[in-house]
């Protein structure tokens, strides 16, 4: 079986994905062409080399809709063979994408792919596309599905963590991404947004506030404890009946935020690298997929890792670095305890409760800030891992070749 490798990654800033965001006078179009053309001109890339452009989209209507990767391969003037699809494994989409990447590459049946993904959720709004799972009285009560924040809330009762807990969590997010971010930790990834006359919209993510800490985050109100009170906590506790209540913890401060950004990773085979005059940054040394249970359905991280560890022959010990998506707070705490990882390895530039959760492509973001700080501090092996709504986890181990 041929090897995939990582040749180059970059991003968009993450922009606040509200009306008042710094990029929601930009189109999703103009995001995605932006993280295409940053990966051909400054590897001086012949796009006629690239087989295909697969892009994550968590909300593929509108003006996401229609394709939006073979769209933005014609936009950003790659070579007219270059395909392009988009798909949907709602938040690990871009991680989903590079995984299929890496294996249309290891299949020997395609020589380099772009894998990544985009969304604008300022302007085209999360769960604004329905479907059946979350809209239809019958399944969500046959599979008490709930919305996430509860499930993440049901974590915390579960597995006892407190407020203090995701608030102490929450804050130092915030601080590693600050120090990150003031030391130019991101900027080898990432691209500035510029207008059509070449002025900079943004050239950092906008989220990050230094002031954060546990103190402020203890004053925010439960986001979720009205919403349960609605019937949706009784509805997941009649798959959890050995709990009285659930203890609503998470918050606008302790889980993800709404954001707005791109990203694209260049993956192929050691010829393509050979005919492009590139070389590798990273190998791809394995990838999982798993479902999970669907009214906690945020502990798919758990398994996924343990089925990519056993797939590459590994033990938690051997990984270096991870990168476990902060959906909420109570997500990469759980994965810490249940793998006795110290947070020292974990998320160490901050993560999505920080920096933002650009839903479609999160997966290709973390897993290129992963790569980024393999070589910065001269670490071999990181693995990329997301909880996925509906009940869903994924894992995929990346190894240094520099």
């Amino acid at each position: 079986m041929a090897e995939a490798f990582v040749f180059d990654a970059v991003r968009t800033p993450r922009g606040r994905g509200k009306s008042d965001g710094s990029l929601h006078d930009v189109q999703p179009i103009q995001l995605l062409t932006s993280v295409l053309r940053e990966l051909r001109d400054r590897n001086e890339l012949d796009t006629a080399l690239v087989d295909d452009v697969i892009m994550g989209c968590v909300t593929p209507i509108g003006e996401q809709g229609a394709d939006i990767a073979r769209t933005a391969a014609l936009e950003a003037g790659y070579a007219e063979s270059v395909a392009g699809v988009q798909l949907n494994r709602f938040c690990s989409s871009g991680l989903e994408a590079i995984n299929m990447a890496a294996a249309y590459v290891m299949s020997g049946q395609v020589d380099a792919i772009v894998a990544g993904g985009v969304e604008s959720m300022s302007r085209v709004p999360m769960g604004s596309d329905g479907g059946a799972l979350f809209m239809n009285p019958q399944i969500v009560a046959r599979h008490n599905i709930v919305p996430q924040g509860i499930s993440a809330d049901l974590i915390a009762t579960k597995y006892g963590y407190s407020r203090q807990d995701v608030d102490r969590f929450a804050a130092e997010s915030y601080r590693r991404a600050t120090v990150s971010q003031q030391e130019g930790r991101f900027y080898k990834t990432l691209v500035p947004i510029k207008d059509e006359i070449g002025v900079t919209v943004l050239d950092r993510d906008e989220g990050v506030r230094p002031d954060t800490t546990a103190e402020s985050l203890s004053k925010l109100k439960p986001a979720f404890e009205a919403m349960g009170q609605m019937g949706l906590d009784a509805l997941a506790l009649l798959k959890y009946a050995q709990y009285d209540r659930i203890n609503h913890v998470h918050h606008a401060g302790n889980s993800s935020q709404i954001v707005d950004g791109a990203a694209g990773v260049l993956i192929g085979s050691r010829t393509f690298g050979e005919q492009a005059g590139l070389k590798p940054r990273a190998r791809i040394k394995a990838f999982a997929i798993v479902g999970s249970e669907p009214t906690i359905m945020l502990t798919g991280p758990l398994p996924a890792t343990r089925k990519v560890l056993k797939r590459a022959g590994m033990q938690i010990s051997d990984i270096d670095l991870f990168e476990v998506n902060e959906a909420f707070a109570a997500v990469p705490l759980l994965f810490m305890d249940e793998f006795g990882v110290d947070h020292s390895k974990l998320n160490v530039n901050g993560g999505a409760i920080a920096l933002g959760h650009p839903l479609g492509a999160t997966g290709a973001v973390i897993s290129a800030t992963l790569i980024d700080e393999l070589e910065r501090s001269n670490k071999q092996f990181g693995l990329s891992t997301l909880c996925i709504g509906g009940g869903m986890g994924i894992a995929t181990i990346f190894e240094r070749v520099n």
